[in-house]
């Protein structure tokens, strides 16, 4: 047993009770952080770190973010159990969080055999959007989570943002992302909600039953903040629904739910409202600003692609996958969604 194995394996009979407990091997899963399985006498749970490799000091702030979301939403919304957050980078090297280990999957381009595949995305459709009601409509101040996020503005300073990265770092000529930029500041709303937002909401950030079209946990709450939920609303109906463009952006993520026969965008955001007892305004400005944001952020993949630092598919795809949103977002201004 190695000197971290002893530390970690101490650490957690001393803090948790646990006993023989060690890191057994990666997960699947996550975008930047690290997600390993724990194994002790009694259980599994998960641990979440920042990548192994990282030289930042403020790698694990995503993860304890992430941590600090899922206790406080403990009882609000379907997000797995957080045990311990550990900054005592004497265990194993870096700051870590321990989690419930849900028995679930995630889903992207296909359902289980045992989905009824006449209806279980319907189902989960629905339920992804009651989920984010709850989340919507959490007692964040109650909560303690006063202090994770900057509500005043929230829109205005996103859009001004990505405006000032994409005018800064050129790539190529996208007419459509100033203009549309400039018309989600000419359209923001007068006064939007004030909620818990994830920030990065879709099918593919959530842990389904593995014998039934029953949603277990929304998980990667790294992104998570305090503003407009209706921004969150947006972003799960950008990726749900008929193919307004095809195949769409990202596709691979839209694999179920951007498809013929789906429960409407409409019928998602009603559900939506009556989980979180928020009235439904300005769609079109916030299905504008989910395809809009996504674009303006990836595409500067796209610009370390063309610059030679990166070749991946993922980096390539991008090419066909940009304009695709912005053609969409532009559909989205017009209420053709």
């Amino acid at each position: 047993m190695s000197a971290t194995d002893k530390a970690f394996a101490s650490w957690a009979q001393s803090e948790l009770g646990l006993q023989d407990a060690r890191i057994d091997r990666e997960l699947s899963g996550g975008n930047s952080n690290l997600t390993r399985m724990v194994c002790h006498s009694e259980g599994q749970l998960v641990m979440r770190s920042a990548p192994a490799n990282t030289i930042s000091p403020k790698a694990h702030l995503g993860v304890q973010r992430e941590a600090a979301f899922m206790s406080a939403l403990a009882g609000h919304a379907p997000v797995p159990s957080v045990l311990a957050w550990c900054e005592d980078t004497s265990v194993i090297g870096q700051p870590f969080a321990l989690i419930e280990y849900i028995d679930g999957i995630a889903l992207t381009e296909e359902l289980p055999p045992t989905y009824d595949p006449g209806n279980a995305v319907n189902q989960l459709g629905l339920q992804l959007a009651e989920a984010l009601g709850k989340i919507a409509c959490a007692p964040w101040q109650e909560l303690g989570l006063a202090d994770m996020g900057r509500p005043e503005n929230f829109l205005r300073r996103q859009i001004e943002r990505w405006l000032k990265v994409r005018r800064e770092q050129p790539t190529r000529d996208l007419p459509d992302l100033p203009r549309l930029g400039e018309w989600l500041l000419a359209n923001l709303p007068e006064a939007g909600p004030v909620g818990i937002v994830h920030g990065d909401y879709h099918l593919d950030n959530t842990l389904c039953h593995r014998q039934r079209p029953e949603l277990l946990a929304v998980i990667d709450w790294e992104m998570g903040t305090i503003g407009d939920p209706l921004t969150d609303l947006g972003l799960l109906l950008m990726f749900w629904g008929p193919r307004k463009v095809s195949p769409p952006g990202f596709a691979h993520v839209q694999g179920l739910s951007r498809c013929e026969g789906v429960t409407g965008r409409r019928e998602l955001a009603q559900a939506w409202s009556r989980a979180s007892g928020l009235p439904l305004q300005n769609l079109d400005f916030y299905l504008c600003f989910a395809f809009w944001r996504l674009a303006a952020i990836v595409e500067g993949a796209y610009g370390l692609y063309l610059a030679g630092r990166v070749d991946t598919d993922y980096a390539r795809g991008l090419e066909y996958d940009v304009p695709a949103l912005l053609r969409e977002a532009a559909m989205a201004a017009e209420g053709e969604w």
